[in-house]
């Protein structure tokens, strides 16, 4: 049987991996394509660094009455604009957003290192009258779970940028396959769902 300093240990891995695969998806891009929208509400690879900071500092300080210990737009009366911590602007470097989510990571393991699974919080924002009671345990799978699903929209926006997919730089969970293998397999794709769209 796992013993809970072990599953904490797979906890902390599972959402280090994240990190790591969605830094992965913008080594060797442009300013530009770090930061151009790639879908109608304005999803960027860059803004998704920044959000996943903001979602570490938050999730990791004020429920456990932890310092938030960087500038937060989500607890912050000055800033006052949707989506605040969903891209870059022009004056936000990109090494000051990795830095951020490199604080971030430290905070947030920190936390775990610090605290039981079962220590107990309140997440302000999830419902009303002061939010909801929840463990560090509950905290770090929510936290996980949205890494990787932003890790998987960071998939997608690179392959639409370069062409380059996968976990690895060298796309190591796909078939081995030339190009015009990958376009026949898209152009059959693409048939059986205009077939099917034509019952």
């Amino acid at each position: 049987m796992t013993g809970a300093h072990d599953f904490t240990a797979d906890l902390a891995d599972y959402l280090q991996e994240a990190r790591n695969l969605l830094l992965l998806k913008i080594e060797g891009l442009s300013e530009y394509d770090v930061r151009r929208p790639l879908t109608p509400t304005g999803t960027n690879l860059l803004g998704l660094v920044k959000h996943l900071a903001l979602v570490e500092v938050g999730y990791f300080s004020v429920p456990f009455g932890r310092p938030v210990g960087q500038a937060h737009p989500w607890f912050s009366e000055e800033v006052d604009e949707d989506n605040a911590d969903m891209w870059a602007t022009a004056d936000e470097s990109r090494e000051d957003v990795l830095a951020g989510y490199r604080r971030a990571w430290a905070q947030t393991d920190a936390a775990v290192r610090e605290l039981p699974l079962d220590t107990v919080g309140r997440v302000p924002w999830w419902g009303p009258d002061g939010g909801a009671e929840v463990t560090l345990h509950r905290v770090l799978v929510h936290v996980i779970g949205e890494t990787h699903r932003h890790a998987g929209h960071a998939d997608i926006m690179r392959e639409l940028i370069d062409g380059s997919v996968g976990n690895q730089a060298v796309g190591d969970n796909l078939p081995d396959r030339d190009e015009a293998w990958w376009r026949a397999y898209r152009d059959r794709v693409e048939q059986a769902a205009r077939e099917a769209g034509g019952r």
